[in-house]
C-alpha cells in the first residue's frame, strides 16, 4: 500500500474541496433552498437550444477549430465592436474556451512563470488563486472593504495598499468586473488608477468580465479596462455565455487579446481542453449573434430578486451592502450575534433553511470576510419567495 497521506500536489493542497460543492451537498440534506451556488434554476434562450440541435443534427460531432468555431469567434468579435469597443481580429485575437474558468486558467498558466506575482482583489473568484497555484505564481493580495456608509457607496479599496502591491516580480493583474462577490462595478476613475499602475510597471491585466450584461443600475455601468488609453495592448478580456444567456451548463467562454497575449491564452488552452463542445459553439455563435431581450429580461429579474432579498435580510437584522450587478449580495451577519461565520451558515441551512456561503472562502486573509456572507438571487421568481419566507424566521440571538 502507498506510504503517503495525500497524492495531492502541494500547490494544491491548501484549496481543499470546493466551497460550493460542500454547500450544495449540506443544502440538499437539509432541504433548504440553495442561494450559495451561482447559477439560475431556469433554462437559457431558445435561439440557442435550437441552434445547437441543428448543429448535432448537421452532423458537427467531431473537434471544433482550437481558437473556435470561426462564426462564434466571429460573432464574439462583431459584440465587442457594437459595444464600441473597437474592431478585433476574430481569428487572431478571439480564443474560445470551455467557460471563462479554463479561460482564466488558460491565462494564468501560459502566461506566468514559477516566482511570478499577480496581484488580486479580495474577495476573490476561487480560480484566480488555484490557477496562479497551478502556474507556480505567488499572489499579492488587496482588500475590497465593505461600503464605509451600508445602503450609499460600493465596496472600495485603498489606492496606497494597490500600489504597495506592485514589485519587480508582479506580471499580471486580475480584475473581475462587475465583481463577484460583491456585485461592485469599477469606476472609471478606479480602473484609470488601476491602468496606469499597470503601465508604470510594465504588467498586464486579465479582467474577467462575465457579469457585464448584468448591470442591475444604470448609473454604474460597465467599463472594459481594455477600452482605456494605453491599455489595448496588456489586456486580456475574459467573458463567457453561461451568465448573460442563463447557459452556465454550457460551458462556453472566451478570451479577447492582442496576438502576443492570445499566444500566450492559447499555449496552454491547446493543452487544457484543445477544443469546446462543437454544437454549444454553434449554439453560442447564433444567440450572440441575435440576443433580443433576454439580457434585459434577466437583469431585470435579478434586479427585483435583490430587492426583495434585501429587505428581508434588512428585516431580520443584517446589514446589507448595495449590490450593483452580477448574481450576488453581501450581507453582514454579526448584528445578529449568532457566532461566527461558520455557525451562521450552520444555522441559516439546518434550521432556517436556506443555504449561503461565508465570505471567508473568498479571502486570503480569512477575517475580513468572517463577517460577511454571500446570497445569491439567481433564482425564479417562487424559488426567491421560498428562501424569503423562510427568511421570515431568521432573527437575532436572545
Amino acid at each position: 500500500m502507498p506510504t503517503r497521506d495525500s497524492f495531492i500536489a502541494r500547490r494544491l493542497r491548501p484549496f481543499g474541496s470546493s466551497i460550493f460543492a460542500e454547500t450544495t451537498r449540506r443544502a440538499l440534506q437539509h432541504g433548504a433552498v440553495n442561494l450559495a451556488q451561482g447559477f439560475p434554476d431556469f433554462d437559457g434562450p431558445d435561439v440557442a437550444k435550437r441552434a445547437a440541435i441543428a448543429a448535432i443534427e448537421a452532423g458537427h460531432a467531431q473537434y471544433a477549430r482550437m481558437i473556435g468555431v470561426p462564426h462564434l469567434n466571429a460573432a464574439i468579435a462583431a459584440r465587442w465592436e457594437a459595444d464600441g469597443k473597437g474592431t478585433i481580429d476574430p481569428e487572431r485575437e478571439v480564443t474560445v474556451t470551455s467557460g471563462c474558468s479554463e479561460a482564466i486558467i488558460n491565462a494564468l498558466v501560459g502566461m506566468l512563470d514559477p516566482g511570478d506575482e499577480v496581484i488580486v482583489f479580495e474577495p476573490f473568484f476561487d480560480f484566480y488563486t488555484a490557477g496562479a497555484a497551478m502556474a507556480g505564481a505567488t499572489c499579492r493580495f488587496v482588500a475590497l472593504h465593505p461600503p464605509r456608509q451600508p445602503g450609499q457607496d460600493a465596496f472600495w479599496f485603498d489606492p496606497a495598499e494597490l500600489e504597495a502591491a506592485f514589485t519587480p516580480r508582479t506580471r499580471a493583474l486580475i480584475l473581475n468586473t462587475p465583481h463577484n462577490p460583491t456585485g461592485k462595478v469599477f469606476t472609471r476613475e478606479e480602473l484609470r488608477l488601476i491602468a496606469d499602475l499597470c503601465l508604470r510597471h510594465d504588467v498586464v491585466v486579465i479582467s474577467d468580465e462575465v457579469y457585464d450584461r448584468l448591470i442591475l443600475e444604470p448609473d454604474r455601468p460597465h467599463i472594459s479596462i481594455a477600452t482605456l488609453e494605453g491599455m489595448r495592448d496588456r489586456t486580456i478580456t475574459l467573458n463567457s455565455l453561461g451568465k448573460t444567456f442563463s447557459l452556465t451548463g454550457w460551458k462556453i467562454g472566451w478570451a479577447i487579446a492582442p496576438p502576443p497575449l492570445s499566444a500566450a491564452v492559447r499555449a496552454a488552452h491547446q493543452f487544457m481542453t484543445f477544443s469546446s463542445a462543437t454544437p454549444l459553439q454553434h449554439g453560442a455563435a447564433a444567440i450572440i449573434a441575435d440576443p433580443g431581450d433576454a439580457p434585459a429580461r434577466t437583469a431585470a429579474l435579478f434586479r427585483e430578486n435583490r430587492d426583495l432579498l434585501a429587505a428581508a435580510l434588512t428585516r431580520s437584522g443584517m446589514t446589507v451592502f448595495p449590490s450593483h450587478s452580477t448574481y450576488f449580495l453581501i450581507a453582514d451577519h454579526t448584528p445578529l450575534g449568532l457566532g461566527s461565520g461558520a455557525d451562521f451558515i450552520t444555522h441559516l441551512i439546518e434550521r432556517i433553511g436556506v443555504a449561503a456561503i461565508c465570505c471567508t472562502a473568498f479571502h486570503h486573509r480569512a477575517h475580513l470576510g468572517e463577517p460577511l456572507i454571500r446570497f445569491a438571487f439567481c433564482k425564479r421568481k417562487d424559488t426567491m419567495h421560498e428562501a424569503i419566507r423562510r427568511l421570515e424566521a431568521l432573527k437575532p440571538a436572545r
